[in-house]
């Protein structure tokens, strides 16, 4: 059985995942962004965040970030734990969302935090006391503007040639990586990479409809340094080879 209650380091190390129970993120240091289902905030001292079970989310945090999370085990353990508590506490983790610690609530978290969270005695009684101070609480809104797509087609189009990073986007979406790609995903149902790799290709096509450069020149304009290795890439977004689709092309304009 996994650990109730864990003391965690978050570094700018990208964790994305998703897993089959519901979890709380519990700020004790530093600021941890937090994207969930597309939705991103920061995990700060006086906050936590819900993971709702199976939702895809993403964390990280360049400056270092501190936490105590509480892996909640599932619905039997939430029935015979909390009683009357548990509609309360089905109701909250079924929700994605940041949400504010008053004083008590905080002050209960740092005594965990500083407790052998280890000792499954421990675990268990702090976990039930969480969840139960927790059922008042409203989850803050969290962030949901769209990535500015103009700008991002841009920087990738004037620098097509050379190594893109998901950092590099980050910085024109004022995002972490984290939400970034967190974000791509729940608008696109890509990762900021594959989002990189078909804009590249959708401007190679162009160009073998539209220029009369060698396969391989094309193929360095949009970072491939491999002809081989673009050729791949085209068959598998466009079903078909580089050649074939210039011949398409020029069939076509005839």
């Amino acid at each position: 059985m996994r650990p109730l209650l864990t003391l965690r380091q978050y570094t700018d190390d990208l964790i994305i995942h998703s897993h089959d129970h519901a979890q709380l993120v519990f700020g004790l240091s530093g600021a941890l962004d937090f994207e969930v289902d597309g939705r991103g905030s920061q995990v700060i001292q006086q906050s936590f965040v819900v993971v709702p079970s199976g939702m895809h989310h993403a964390c990280g945090s360049p400056n270092g970030s501190r936490c105590l999370v509480l892996d909640v085990p599932g619905e039997q353990w939430i029935a015979q734990s909390l009683g009357d508590h548990a509609d309360a506490s089905r109701r909250l983790l079924d929700n994605a969302g940041r949400l504010p610690l008053d004083a008590g609530q905080s002050q209960l978290v740092s005594w965990l935090a500083n407790s052998p969270v280890s000792d499954p005695l421990i675990a268990q009684q702090g976990a039930v006391l969480l969840l139960a101070s927790l059922n008042n609480v409203k989850p803050d809104v969290m962030g949901g503007r769209r990535l500015p797509y103009a700008a991002l087609n841009a920087h990738i189009d004037q620098h097509a040639a050379y190594p893109l990073q998901v950092a590099d986007l980050a910085r024109i979406a004022d995002l972490s990586s984290a939400r970034l790609h967190a974000r791509f995903v729940a608008e696109c149902g890509q990762t900021p990479m594959d989002y990189i790799r078909s804009r590249r290709l959708h401007m190679a096509v162009g160009m073998l409809r539209d220029t009369a450069w060698p396969i391989g020149e094309i193929a360095s304009r949009v970072g491939y340094s491999s002809q081989s290795a673009f050729a791949a890439a085209v068959l598998r977004e466009f079903g078909a080879s580089p050649g074939k689709l210039r011949r398409e092309a020029n069939v076509g304009t005839r």
